[in-house]
């Protein structure tokens, strides 16, 4: 196998969420050190935007990525990588989204996932939206040989990206 790292990935612009702590072990630190060597191009990275809200922010962040990675994390992690598990399902993107499973950490997760399947609550074909892997390599690897899932809860059209963080701010009753 190819040890593809840094200039001849595929992606260039990938959305990482993680935890804001390192969490209490070292390996969790260690992998996302490991996820920022095999990014890193040289290149200078990354842009200061101005956002209102986390809505504007999340759209943001999935107009300009070309993939996203979820490393170990909490609440925010969570509910950020379902969004975009969520979006690929109905269509709003077609970008792979991964799981830097750091010594299983995601275990469980893909296994509710598999249930899910399981009872029917996700159609098989739509669990194969999420990728893992322990490693950094073996999941960019696989992030890269990605198919995008093709059976819509909803027509393409009708969730258009350009769309997406046009909320309204305020609410009336």
């Amino acid at each position: 196998m190819e040890n593809n790292t840094r200039s001849d990935r595929k992606f260039k612009r990938i959305c990482v969420f993680c935890g804001s702590h390192p969490g209490h072990r070292k390996v969790f630190s260690d992998a996302a050190i490991e996820l920022g060597n095999e990014l890193i191009s040289g290149e200078t990275i990354g842009t200061v935007k101005i956002v209102s809200d986390m809505h504007e922010r999340k759209a943001e962040m999935a107009r300009e990525s070309e993939a996203f990675i979820a490393l170990p994390g909490g609440y925010g992690t969570m509910e950020e990588l379902l969004e975009m598990i969520t979006w690929a399902q109905l269509g709003i993107h077609k970008k792979p989204v991964g799981l830097l499973n750091v010594d299983g950490y995601y275990n469980s997760l893909l296994t509710l996932f598999d249930k899910g399947v399981e009872e029917g609550f996700i159609k098989p074909g739509a669990r194969d939206i999420v990728l893992s892997a322990p490693s950094a390599n073996e999941l960019l690897t696989k992030m890269e040989q990605y198919t995008s899932y093709h059976d819509h809860v909803a027509p393409q059209e009708s969730w258009q990206m350009e769309k997406l963080g046009d909320y309204p701010t305020e609410h009336k009753s």
